[in-house]
C-alpha cells in the first residue's frame, strides 16, 4: 500500500497523548464514610472495574476513529510499477504480411485486428507504430486512428529479431528510465528462433489464429524443354490441409485464356503435397503470361506472372589463332549470333556491336588490340581470354593487367588435372543437381602460373586457378586445344562457355521476385539523355540503370510494389516485358508459439490485451474505506457510551 500524502501519517504520533493521559491520570479518589461498610466496599470495587473497562473501550474506539481519519486524509492506494510510471513509451507492431489474409473466427486476421485497434484508447504520450513496410514515430492517438484502417498487405515479413531492432529505433534514446512497451500483433509465422528480450522492454504478444490451416499455391514456373517450334512450360504447385480434390489451373496471355488443365490433390492431408503440370507453348511467340487458380484462403499466391519476349540473339565474336570447331558447336545455335575474325585481319569497328569477345589462343596481342578490348570491357562487354602456349607473356600480361585479372609468371610443362569446381559460382550454380565428387576430371599438359587476387571458377588439383573471373572479364590459365588438354571433350566445356556467353547479356528471365536485388540487361542503345522506364497502366518508375555501348543494365530492389507484368519503355515505346512475383515462403503455413518466448506476456486477442493493460495501469484507492471505518467506529462509540453501564 502507498499513500498520496504520506506526510499526514506523522499525525498518528499525536495519538500517544490520550494514551499517556489515560495511563497517568492525576485525578484522586476521595474517601466517604458509609454505614454497612462491607456492602459498600463490594459495590465500589465492581463499579471501579466496570468504569475502567468502559474507559478503555471508549479510548480504543476514539483512537481507531482518528487513525482511520488520518489514513483517509493520507489517501492510501495500491498500483503496479507500470501504473505509477510517468514516462511511458509504446510501440505497436502490426504484422501485415500476406499470411494475415487468412480468416479467423471474426473475419480476416489483419482487418479484424485493425478494427479493434481503431476502437481502443491508447494512453501514451510517446506512441509509435509500425508494420512490415513502414513506421510512424511519436504520433498522437487521433492520428493513429486516422491512419490505422489504411494499412494494407505487404509482401515483406519481418522476423521477431528484426521487429526488436526496428522498435529500438522508435524508442527514445535520451530517456533510458522510461517504461518501454512493445505490442506485437501477429500470427507468428516465423522462420527463426525467438531472440532475447532486453531487460527494460515489456512485450505484449497477441497471436491471431486462423480457423483453418489450408492453402494451395503456385510455387514456380520454368521452361523445362525447348526446341525450334515449341516450349514446355512446367508449373509447380503445392497444397496443405483440407483442399479441393480437383483444382483447375488456367493459363492466360494478357486477358485471353489460352489453356486450362486440372490437377488432382488429396482432399485432406497433414503433409505438404507437391504437383507439377505442363503447358505447351509456341516458340518465338511473345507472351504476357499469367497462371491462375482459385483458392479462397491465401490470395497472393493464386497467380503467377511471367513473360516471354521475342528472341534476342547474343552477339559473340571470336578472334582466332587456334581451332574454332569447339566454339562453332556451342555458339552456332538460334540463341547466338556468332562471327569470327582472324587475328591478322581485325575489324575494330565491329567490337562495339558485340556482347561477348573471345581471344582464342592468340600468339600475339598488339597494344592496339589490348586497348580496343579494354574499351570494349569498360562499355559492358564480356571478354574471355584463352591463352596460347606460344604466346608472348609480356603482351598477355599487358592485357591482363588492363582487365585486372593478374599476371602470368611462366609456363609450366607439367600435367595437371582440373578437379575443383566452385559450385556456388554463378557459372555453375544451376548446372549440377548435386555436388559431384567422382567426376571425370579433364587435364592439361602445360599451364601458366598466375599471380592474382581474383576468385577462381575452376581449379587444378593443387588449388591453383584454371579459370579466373573479374566482373565481366575471364581468363583461362592454360590452352585448351586438343594437343594441350582434353577440356574440349569434357562435360564442363559446354556449361562453362555457354553460361559465360549467356551472362554477357542477361536478358530478362520468365519472372523475378519482388523484394530482392534483380539484375538484367536490355539490348538497346541510349543517347546521353535517354532513360528506360518500367511501367504498366497505373504505375511508372525509373529503375537503377547503367548505360553501355549496346545494352542497358537494369537493377531493381523493392520496386515494383506489386506483382504483375510490366513494360520497359524507351520514349514511351515498349521494347521489352518483365514480370515480377511475390516471394512464396508465406504459402507454407507453419507457426511458432509465443508462449515459448521468454518474458513475453501472451494474450488471446486485442481486446484481452487492452483489458490486461488497463488492469495493470489501474490505481486502487482505499481512502473511502477508511472514511467508512471511521464512521462505523464513531457509531460504535456512541452505542458504548449510551448503552454500556
Amino acid at each position: 500500500m502507498q499513500f498520496k500524502h504520506p506526510e499526514l501519517l506523522y499525525a498518528l504520533f499525536l495519538l500517544l497523548i490520550p494514551i499517556f493521559i489515560h495511563l497517568f491520570q492525576l485525578r484522586k479518589f476521595q474517601k466517604v464514610a458509609f454505614t454497612n461498610v462491607s456492602f459498600l466496599k463490594k459495590v465500589t470495587i465492581e463499579t471501579r472495574k466496570s468504569s475502567q473497562l468502559k474507559k478503555w473501550i471508549t479510548l480504543v474506539t476514539r483512537m481507531l476513529i482518528f487513525i482511520c481519519l488520518i489514513i483517509a486524509f493520507a489517501q492510501p492506494f495500491s498500483a503496479s510499477k507500470s501504473a505509477l510510471s510517468q514516462n511511458k513509451e509504446t510501440v505497436i507492431y502490426i504484422d501485415n504480411s500476406f499470411s494475415m489474409q487468412l480468416k479467423g473466427s471474426e473475419g480476416t486476421l489483419l482487418k479484424r485486428a485493425l478494427q479493434q485497434l481503431y476502437s481502443k484508447s491508447i494512453r501514451s504520450k510517446n506512441l509509435s507504430w509500425m508494420t512490415n513496410d513502414f513506421y510512424i514515430k511519436n504520433t498522437n492517438h487521433q492520428d493513429f486512428k486516422n491512419d490505422i484502417l489504411s494499412v494494407n498487405y505487404s509482401q515483406k515479413q519481418l522476423t521477431p529479431r528484426e521487429v526488436l531492432l526496428k522498435s529500438n529505433q522508435l524508442f527514445s534514446k535520451n530517456n533510458p528510465s522510461s517504461e518501454k512497451r512493445l505490442i506485437f500483433i501477429s500470427d507468428f509465422q516465423t522462420k527463426e528462433a525467438f531472440p532475447k528480450i532486453p531487460k527494460n522492454l515489456i512485450i505484449d504478444a497477441v497471436q491471431l489464429k486462423q480457423t483453418e490451416t489450408s492453402n494451395i499455391s503456385i510455387d514456380t514456373a520454368y521452361i523445362s524443354k525447348q526446341d525450334i517450334s515449341s516450349i514446355e512450360l512446367t508449373v509447380n504447385l503445392s497444397a496443405q490441409g483440407n483442399v479441393a480434390k480437383t483444382v483447375p489451373i488456367s493459363l492466360y496471355n494478357k486477358d485471353k485464356l489460352i489453356a486450362k488443365k486440372a490437377i488432382e490433390f488429396s482432399d485432406k492431408s497433414d503433409e505438404i503435397q507437391t504437383k507439377s503440370i505442363v503447358f505447351d507453348l509456341k516458340n518465338n511467340e511473345e507472351l504476357k503470361g499469367r497462371i491462375e487458380l482459385n483458392d479462397p484462403n491465401l490470395l497472393f499466391d493464386n497467380s503467377l506472372f511471367f513473360s516471354i519476349n521475342g528472341t534476342k540473339k547474343i552477339k559473340v565474336l571470336s578472334i582466332n589463332n587456334g581451332n574454332l570447331s569447339f566454339l562453332n558447336r556451342i555458339y552456332n545455335t538460334v540463341e547466338f549470333d556468332f562471327i569470327q575474325q582472324n587475328s591478322k585481319n581485325l575489324n575494330y569497328s565491329a567490337f562495339s556491336k558485340q556482347n561477348f569477345i573471345i581471344l582464342n589462343e592468340l600468339d600475339n596481342i598488339p597494344e592496339s588490340l589490348a586497348i580496343a578490348i579494354k574499351s570494349f570491357s569498360d562499355n559492358g562487354g564480356t571478354v574471355l581470354i584463352i591463352p596460347s602456349i606460344n604466346g608472348s607473356i609480356e603482351q598477355y600480361n599487358s592485357l591482363l593487367s588492363k582487365l585486372q585479372l593478374g599476371t602470368f609468371s611462366k609456363l609450366f610443362n607439367q600435367e595437371k588435372r582440373i578437379t575443383q569446381i566452385v559450385f556456388d559460382h554463378p557459372l555453375f550454380s544451376d548446372v549440377f543437381e548435386k555436388r559431384v565428387l567422382n567426376f571425370q576430371y579433364p587435364k592439361v599438359n602445360s599451364y601458366y602460373e598466375i599471380s592474382t587476387k581474383q576468385p577462381a571458377v575452376l581449379k587444378f588439383e593443387d588449388a591453383q586457378p584454371f579459370i579466373i573471373q573479374n566482373k565481366n572479364n575471364i581468363t583461362f590459365t592454360a590452352a585448351i586445344n586438343t594437343t594441350n588438354s582434353n577440356f574440349q571433350s569434357s562435360p564442363l566445356i559446354v556449361p562453362t562457355l555457354y553460361n559465360i556467353a549467356k551472362q554477357s547479356l542477361a536478358l530478362p528471365k520468365l519472372y523475378y521476385e519482388i523484394g530482392i536485388q534483380n539484375q538484367y540487361s536490355i539490348p538497346v542503345s541510349l543517347s546521353q539523355d535517354e532513360i528506360l522506364k518500367i511501367t504498366d497502366s497505373t504505375y511508372s518508375y525509373i529503375p537503377l540503370q547503367q548505360t553501355k555501348a549496346n545494352q542497358v543494365n537494369i537493377t531493381t530492389f523493392e520496386s515494383p510494389p506489386y506483382a504483375g507484368t510490366f513494360n520497359i519503355e524507351k520514349d514511351k515505346k515498349p521494347i521489352e516485358k518483365v514480370s515480377y512475383n511475390y516471394n512464396r515462403t508465406e504459402s507454407l503455413l507453419r507457426y511458432s508459439n509465443p508462449e515459448n518466448w521468454n518474458n513475453t506476456r501472451v494474450h488471446a486477442g486485442v481486446d484481452e490485451l487492452f483489458s490486461s493493460i488497463a488492469k495493470g495501469n489501474s490505481i486502487q484507492s482505499y481512502w473511502k474505506w477508511f472514511a467508512i471505518f471511521a464512521l462505523l467506529f464513531l457509531v460504535l462509540e456512541m452505542i458504548i457510551l449510551k448503552f454500556y453501564k
